[in-house]
């Protein structure tokens, strides 16, 4: 309704302008009219009576003359007749009323600036001065009719607006506001995302071509939110299939290690099957058996361990202890980094290093850049993980989500290997973007990771100089531990 109460309140006020200046128009011709017909008038009686006073000056004399003057004078209501001497003041009874020209042979017109006009008739009655018939009229009528003609026209005008108004307001309402509305009622309905139930207004105006627009324009959107919706779970899909892969690719990697693993239990369980064969007493058996069980429970539970990691999981975000991750996945690489000569340092996590994450994406996460870590160190090392806590706002541009500043938790990765040269260091998130020798990477681990911290609304970060080394700081929102946690289970022990 405001905009049809703009477009009224403008069309009617340049109406308004219009009729106004209309008005004022009609009332000067009027005057001017009145004023024609009035001069025309009084010329007309002066001429007449000109010739006829003059005529009488010369046959009986001027006291005919002027008695000729005074009874036309008594027969004219609100105009008066005089015969007057131009050379006399306008003090003298005899003289005119305003100052005229006593030159002049013309009938003269002035008006005064009160309420009567004056018109001057020079007449040549052989005196010897110059004289003249003195015409005098109100002009209240005058001023009183067009003063009517003024207000008739100022009230046709303000008639014709105040309805004029009306009329446009109800039918603006009914033909622009109430489209308005509705089209405005189904961009909020899409701003809330509901596309589905079309626009419909009647006629084939502008409006109705707006609508018909807005109903094509959802039918696009539907399909392209349809399409988005499809690519986004096929993303999802590939995403996890890429996450599977580079957990298998993982479990190869720490095959070569846990085969030593499993190696010395299953050298500890063929020797006490042998002997028990050998006929070993009855407490040999029982201890060796006894043995055999242990091994066998030791080496479960190593396979277990790598099934577990390398088992596909769907995301599952749950309040979790990075702790507990850290160690978990400092035991399942155990084997690896020795067989590297690689020592694991965790450093004591904090009390409360808790956040709200999937367990499984986070401990991926970690082993990818663990595993980075002990691949770095050629020469063996050690690797130290850390956990801290830190206050500030996410970094802007690539690897930074941006926002206030926030509470995070933190998890270090540093290691002793040659470092990262500085022009790859814009790359090693990149996808199949790997610097190590065929066969010892797929370039996919530091971009899963990469993208499991944007997906948990944090950012990775990477500091390295070449000859000294790196470290991997990964930033996750810390959360209060408000809510029950939900950890990894701890490895076996050996």
């Amino acid at each position: 309704m405001r905009l049809v109460a703009k477009l009224t309140a403008a069309l009617f006020l340049a109406i308004g302008a219009v009729f106004a200046l209309h008005g004022y128009l009609s009332v000067q011709r009027e005057r001017a009219i009145v004023d024609a017909y009035r001069h025309r008038g009084d010329h007309l009686v002066l001429q007449v009576l000109s010739a006829m006073v003059r005529e009488r000056w010369q046959s009986a004399g001027s006291a005919a003359a002027l008695a000729q003057i005074a009874s036309v004078d008594a027969r004219r209501d609100g105009v008066g007749l005089r015969w007057v001497w131009l050379d006399l003041p306008g003090a003298d009874p005899s003289g005119p009323a305003v100052p005229v020209d006593p030159s002049g042979t013309e009938i003269v017109r002035v008006d005064q600036a009160g309420a009567r006009a004056f018109v001057y008739a020079p007449v040549d009655v052989g005196a010897g001065r110059p004289g003249a018939i003195e015409l005098s009229e109100s002009i209240d009528e005058e001023e009183q009719f067009l003063q009517v003609s003024g207000r008739n026209a100022v009230l046709t005008a303000l008639g014709l607006v105040a309805g004029g108004s009306v009329l446009a307001l109800a039918l603006g309402a009914y033909f622009v506001g109430r489209p308005v509305r509705s089209i405005v009622d189904k961009m909020q309905r899409i701003g809330e995302g509901e596309l589905g139930e079309p626009l419909v207004l009647g006629g084939q105006d502008e409006l109705s071509t707006v609508a018909q627009t807005i109903n094509r324009m959802c039918e696009r959107l539907a399909e392209a939110r349809a399409s988005l919706a499809a690519e986004a779970e096929a993303r999802i899909k590939a995403l996890e299939q890429l996450r599977h892969a580079d957990r298998l690719t993982t479990v190869g990697t720490l095959a070569s290690g846990i085969a030593h693993e499993l190696g010395t239990p299953l050298n500890v369980v063929g020797g006490r099957a042998k002997r028990i064969l050998r006929g070993a007493s009855a407490d040999e058996v029982g201890q060796s058996a006894k043995i055999i069980v242990e091994q066998v429970d030791r080496m479960s539970a190593i396979i277990r361990q790598l099934l577990d990691f390398a088992r596909r999981r769907s995301t599952q975000m749950a309040l979790a202890d990075l702790g507990t991750i850290a160690r978990g996945v400092a035991s399942l690489l155990s084997p690896l980094a020795q067989k590297q000569g690689v020592t694991l340092k965790l450093e004591e996590p904090l009390p409360e290093a808790r956040a709200e994450v999937d367990a499984g994406h986070i401990q991926q996460a970690l082993t990818n850049l663990m595993m980075n870590g002990i691949q770095a160190m050629k020469s063996g090392g050690e690797l130290a993980v850390r956990i801290d806590r830190a206050r500030l706002a996410p970094p802007p541009g690539i690897g930074g989500v941006g926002g206030v500043e926030g509470d995070y938790l933190t998890l270090s990765v540093q290691d002793q290997g040659n470092g990262i040269a500085a022009e790859h260091l814009p790359h090693v998130f990149e996808p199949f973007f790997t610097t190590k020798e065929v066969g010892e990477g797929t370039g996919l681990g530091l971009s899963v990771t990469w993208g499991i911290a944007r997906e948990h609304e944090g950012w990775i970060e990477v500091q390295s100089e070449p000859g000294e080394g790196a470290i991997f700081t990964l930033y996750l929102p810390a959360s209060p531990g408000a809510s029950p946690s939900v950890d990894l289970p701890e490895p076996t022990r050996r």
